[in-house]
């Protein structure tokens, strides 16, 4: 079997010093090294096999509500443009909020209301 070593001039990881790194740079680092290897925290949080796509939908909606109640509050403690980035950060979770409303309403249209044609319009 012939070992394959990669250019050490193309390397960035010869120059760097790993013992210099925090646990999680360390961490990330041997990841980028070795992709084959599995990732330590990567089931940390894991999202059931198999669950169907409207309860993903639905959990996603309440999450992003929840951070646009988080954000929203935490804006009114905060002046200048660190306000204008929380609120900046409360409009994105809004939106993110929209989009899945609206995914969740193409895959059952509330009643009265016609369902949806998909087009290519952004």
């Amino acid at each position: 079997m012939k070992k394959i070593t990669p250019n050490s001039s193309n390397s960035p990881v010869d120059t760097v010093d790993l013992s210099k790194l925090s646990a999680a740079e360390r961490t990330v680092s041997a990841r980028l090294r070795n992709p084959g290897r599995p990732d330590p925290v990567s089931h940390v949080f894991t999202i059931i096999p198999n669950v169907d796509t409207e309860s993903l939908l639905c959990h996603a909606c309440e999450t992003l509500a929840s951070l646009n109640v988080m954000t929203t509050d935490f804006a009114c403690e905060l002046e200048g443009s660190r306000r204008n980035v929380a609120l900046a950060i409360q409009q994105l979770a809004m939106l993110a909020e929209l989009l899945v409303n609206r995914a969740l309403d193409n895959l059952d249209p509330p009643d009265g209301l016609p369902e949806v044609q998909p087009n290519c319009n952004h």
